[in-house]
């Protein structure tokens, strides 16, 4: 959905400094209800891959799935497009490590709707280590190779298991850490692991977070 990618763009910019009004404006324009705040590309991908393989479109229910270039930048994005901003019910797919990041800036959300009645708590869904590595345990290690070799990537991989570094580790740990490498492979695989799943062995971060996606429909 063009608007959907305009809006995503004109949120990014209002983040970095830019005027808040385009967002408004696309906001409005395209029944913009809900935005997911994500870490990086790669979970966004994850989260579109799923979707479409439920016959979702989120776009056109109006949700935004919103990667934000890192965990950091999650209270300047709550703070713009939550209850203070664009009004957005807001929801978000995390690392553990990253939790306390969303926590605070979750809270700081709650706090300015505590007096608006009806209004829905935003939620974090949060993966165990990252979502690589929750699509890895999903997926077990023998499919996961199987899906890595199927886009061509055995000799890769096999040049990587063989680094000083990976020596010691769990095949999943490899596993996790070959997906992670570089930006481009993660963005990629976020979307193939997906669609490599048995839709009954959906990671419960991931499929939690698109049933709570349900009521903007």
């Amino acid at each position: 959905m063009a608007d959907m990618d305009a809006f995503r763009e004109a949120v990014t910019a209002w983040a970095a400094g830019g005027p808040g009004e385009p967002a408004r404006e696309l906001a409005a324009r395209g029944h913009v209800g809900a935005a997911v705040l994500l870490e990086g590309r790669s979970d966004a991908a994850a989260v579109d891959a799923l979707a479409a393989r439920r016959g979702r479109d989120l776009s056109a229910e109006g949700v935004c799935v919103l990667p934000m270039g890192g965990a950091m930048s999650v209270g300047r994005f709550a703070g713009l497009l939550g209850p203070a901003g664009l009004g957005l019910r807001l929801t978000g797919l995390c690392d553990a490590a990253e939790r306390p990041y969303y926590a605070r800036a979750f809270e700081r959300v709650l706090a300015q709707t505590s007096e608006r009645a009806g209004e829905p708590r935003p939620r974090i869904h949060v993966c165990d280590a990252d979502l690589e590595d929750e699509l890895v345990r999903a997926l077990g290690v023998l499919r996961v190779r199987e899906v890595v070799e199927a886009e061509g990537e055995s000799r890769p991989l096999q040049t990587f298991l063989r680094q000083p570094a990976q020596q010691g580790r769990t095949v999943q740990r490899q596993l996790r850490r070959f997906l992670g490498t570089t930006s481009g492979r993660k963005i990629r695989y976020g979307r193939v692991l997906v669609d490599a799943l048995d839709l009954d062995r959906v990671p419960a971060p991931l499929d939690d977070l698109l049933d709570d996606l349900l009521g903007e429909r």
